[in-house]
């Protein structure tokens, strides 16, 4: 079933969702599993499987020459959408990426994700590759979310990326795009970044998942700057609780978000993680009341597939 559906069917009560990563190369499925058996409780009417692109090793010949390798150190995420619906009968909702995969390869995707009636995208750019200082595209792929979002538009259409196929077979994905509630980190300014999210929606984007964020009033300007300017898809508010000290500095590090005083404080405070924990839980409970008053239509955990915090957050709003 189809993100807006499942939102369309709620009636305005809001449901709970959670983002799982796939497991290293080389690690079973049963790690993704043992995270699903204790989420399923809550119902959740998705599931999102996260993409990530190729990776750099380094490996050392004999004449002591350095050989740069690209190699993924998460695979999988189609097949654990597969498994995810199989087993749980859930829906899965995968990223598209534009690092590391050519068109082909996306359209090869795409049709694979298709043929297992998977229903839902959720197309975003991606990160640079690590050691990279920006985004370099793949050669053959794509470097905007806007021109893969237009890819899977196109199939939609029954358009494919040879005009020689003769098909007249149109997927039906249901297409979601990141939002960023204080603006994406290479954005020059929020106006700009915004203007590129309502041309996503415009192209055909269906509902929007934010980056995370530990201040609601954030999440209610967004909102509200969205529907005074005619975005009226689902919005999705993306949440993730405070587990550790060290987060104080990686999070806004590595996703570019502020971090409320009052909240960095508290976590300062703390003379343990398991006190952290704590506040973090306190604190997200209280962001997840507002935002069901405030009528989000999901609350999306990023559990990082570390179920216990998440759970523990949800088990206080069921």
């Amino acid at each position: 079933m189809k993100i807006i559906d499942h939102i369309k069917n709620a009636n305005g009560k809001t449901l709970f969702s959670f983002e799982l990563l796939p497991p290293a190369k080389g690690q079973g499925i049963q790690s993704i599993f043992k995270t699903m058996d204790e989420l399923m409780e809550f119902k959740p009417p998705f599931i999102d499987v996260t993409y990530h692109r190729e990776d750099y090793m380094y490996k050392q010949h004999e004449s002591g020459l350095l050989e740069r390798v690209a190699y993924r150190k998460r695979p999988g995420t189609v097949a654990i959408c597969a498994a995810i619906m199989n087993k749980y009968k859930v829906d899965a909702v995968p990223h598209l990426i534009c690092g590391g995969f050519t068109k082909e390869e996306t359209e090869n995707a795409l049709i694979d994700l298709n043929f297992l009636g998977i229903d839902n995208v959720l197309v975003l750019r991606g990160d640079a590759r690590k050691g990279d200082p920006d985004f370099v595209p793949t050669p053959g792929g794509h470097g905007y979310a806007t021109e893969l979002l237009q890819q899977v538009i196109d199939m939609n259409s029954g358009k494919y990326l040879h005009e020689d196929i003769e098909s007249t077979a149109k997927t039906d994905f249901c297409i979601g795009v990141a939002g960023y509630p204080e603006k994406h980190f290479e954005s020059p300014n929020f106006n700009t970044d915004f203007k590129w999210l309502k041309k996503k929606v415009e192209m055909g984007a269906e509902f929007i998942v934010t980056q995370m964020f530990f201040n609601v009033e954030k999440y209610k300007e967004f909102v509200t700057k969205c529907r005074d300017n005619g975005i009226h898809v689902p919005i999705i508010p993306g949440l993730k609780p405070m587990t550790t000290k060290r987060q104080l500095i990686m999070l806004p590090k590595i996703f570019h978000l502020d971090i409320p005083e009052e909240l960095s404080e508290a976590v300062e405070a703390c003379k343990t993680n398991a006190e952290v924990r704590q506040v973090g839980e306190e604190w997200l409970v209280e962001q997840c009341k507002e935002l069901i008053k405030f009528g989000a239509p999901v609350l999306h955990f990023y559990t990082m597939s570390n179920p216990g915090p998440t759970k523990k957050i949800v088990e206080r709003l069921a």
